[in-house]
């Protein structure tokens, strides 16, 4: 081989080799999918049968991506003309005053629904170590005042859907039991819940229905059907997508916009539009 030969080669290897790192860098992270798929409802009034629901998780502003990004992607997501958004949580990533002002900027744009908006806390909204009230507190006014109905540990109507939302797992404001212990069957119930480990605490009253999850990112980086290295739950089982849990219950886990990380392989980030039907 001579000289010449061998640079080419080597050159062309390079290339192949980085690509993968390239890829997970700076192009999956900001490829959205948006997930279209039913969301059948127990006792879902009539005229909300079609209506559609968009579920965002995990936005993770702050100073490890673009946000921008986020923008753009809210931006995309009006032209599905949602009429009810539900965000499941870690709205920031640090709990900074940095980060609480970049999510005002970011929330102005926002996607947000013709009949109702929900949100629920995720651990990074309680900023270090998941136990920073004032963080936050201050989250919930930026939301509230921007639309978002902040639901902890608390329930709200709206137009025949009952949207239930808890508290997140890991902070000092989890305590699930205060709303389930009113739990109505007779509704048309959603369940907003950040991290899906809760599905294995004895809080559910007998719920059967949908809860909507967000909190692992789909792992970020993976090979389906063979290795998901890093999940931030306990049940591993717990990846993204589709779960019966087999008791009446059903699971969705959203993949998440933003990252903790500006990394994905074979997990890009999702917004799930829902569409409503009687179960």
């Amino acid at each position: 081989m001579t000289r010449k030969h061998f640079l080419k080669r080597f050159f062309q290897l390079s290339v192949i080799g980085s690509f993968p790192l390239l890829y997970s860098w700076q192009i999956e992270p900001f490829w959205v999918e948006f997930v279209q798929r039913k969301l059948p409802v127990k006792n879902l009034p009539k005229d909300l049968e079609g209506k559609i629901l968009m579920h965002i998780s995990d936005l993770h502003v702050g100073d490890r991506f673009d946000w921008k990004f986020l923008i753009e992607s809210f931006g995309k997501a009006q032209q599905y003309h949602p009429d009810f958004v539900v965000y499941t949580g870690d709205f920031v990533n640090d709990g900074t005053p940095d980060d609480h002002e970049s999510l005002r900027k970011v929330m102005q744009k926002a996607v947000y629904g013709k009949l109702g908006t929900f949100g629920i806390l995720g651990n990074h909204d309680y900023g270090k170590n998941w136990k920073d009230l004032g963080s936050s507190e201050t989250i919930c006014e930026i939301l509230e005042n921007c639309g978002v109905s902040m639901l902890k540990n608390e329930q709200e109507e709206s137009h025949g859907l009952n949207i239930i939302g808890f508290d997140d797992l890991w902070s000092p404001n989890f305590d699930p039991l205060k709303i389930m212990k009113d739990y109505d069957s007779s509704k048309a119930n959603i369940v907003l819940c950040h991290n899906p480990d809760v599905c294995d605490k004895d809080v559910w009253n007998g719920y059967q229905g949908w809860i909507l999850s967000g909190h692992t990112h789909g792992g970020q980086c993976r090979i389906p059907g063979v290795i998901t290295p890093i999940l931030p739950v306990e049940n591993r089982k717990y990846i993204s997508g589709e779960i019966d849990l087999e008791d009446g219950r059903m699971l969705y886990i959203n993949r998440a916009i933003g990252h903790s990380f500006q990394v994905r392989f074979m997990v890009r980030p999702e917004i799930t539009i829902f569409t409503l039907t009687q179960a």
